[in-house]
């Protein structure tokens, strides 16, 4: 996927980050860096005004202009909140089309991605480039080395354990449950015809997540969709929750008899790998 040499861009689609997290960005660069890549940095990456960085206009042309230069081989989101669907309208989707490359984001960045696949058909990669700076950082530079460079698949290889089925192949598409639900209503929302839905979440309780599946419910995309993948759902797990996740996604999707499996391996957690929203994955039990 990628040589030393290469340029890369570095964008906050979503909010700026914070004063005290420039260190971990230059902590970012450097590490980029010595792998041999040339980050190009978006002029919209900490927070100007209150969490805002740039105006949605500013940061999606700056999206766009990355895509445009052949130069760039990859593009890593740094950032997560609530801004990142500012930009769905904004975004040159003929362009990715024409001229697609490795977009890498998670959280918030579920709205881009997904908006991305359902409007081009291009894949994404669900991951947040800063785990190579947090606390499992020699791991997750290793895993990143050997998968971008080396095309070995430590960084996308995913332990999964079914709870109901004992296989499941489709597409997937999902990330952050709150995310992805921003684009309901919308050209934005991925088809979900055929497919499997991956969902996780770092904040929100059982309440929280009980409205959620309800409104996936409600959309029918249980009826649409050929399996159910879930990650980690970090704030539900911190307090040990009851009902936790899956004892909520049982009970509203009872009535269903598609496949589902869960993994400790994708979502918020610093430990996190990478999935690819957009690829189609064959999982057995």
């Amino acid at each position: 996927m990628l040589k030393p040499g290469d340029q890369v861009g570095i964008v906050a689609c979503s909010n700026g980050l914070l004063p005290d997290e420039r260190d971990q960005i230059s902590e970012l660069i450097d590490g980029l860096s010595g792998f041999g890549l040339k980050p190009v940095l978006s002029p919209y990456i900490f927070a100007q005004n209150s969490v805002f960085s740039g105006t949605g206009k500013q940061r999606a042309g700056v999206l766009n202009s990355f895509y445009e230069d052949d130069a760039i081989k990859a593009i890593f989101d740094v950032s997560g909140g609530d801004l990142a669907n500012e930009l769905l309208d904004k975004i040159d989707y003929n362009q990715i089309a024409h001229n697609p490359k490795p977009f890498f984001g998670y959280s918030d960045l579920t709205s881009v991605i997904d908006a991305i696949y359902a409007k081009t058909g291009v894949p994404s990669y669900l991951y947040q480039v800063r785990c190579l700076v947090w606390d499992h950082k020699a791991q997750q530079s290793a895993d990143f080395k050997n998968s971008l460079f080396s095309d070995k698949d430590d960084l996308f290889r995913i332990n999964w354990d079914f709870v109901r089925g004992s296989r499941v192949e489709g597409t997937v598409v999902g990330g952050n449950i709150r995310c992805l639900l921003k684009l309901a209503g919308t050209q934005y929302m991925p088809d979900f015809k055929g497919k499997v839905l991956f969902l996780e979440s770092y904040s929100g309780g059982a309440a929280r997540m009980t409205a959620c599946l309800n409104q996936l419910r409600q959309l029918n995309v249980f009826d649409d969709i050929t399996g159910l993948l879930l990650g980690t759902f970090t704030r539900m797990e911190e307090k040990a929750e009851k009902p936790d996740m899956l004892e909520l996604v049982t009970k509203i999707t009872r009535e269903y008899d598609f496949p589902i499996a869960r993994t400790e391996d994708v979502g918020h957690r610093t430990t996190s790998k990478c999935l690819i929203i957009g690829k189609n994955y064959s999982i057995q039990a």
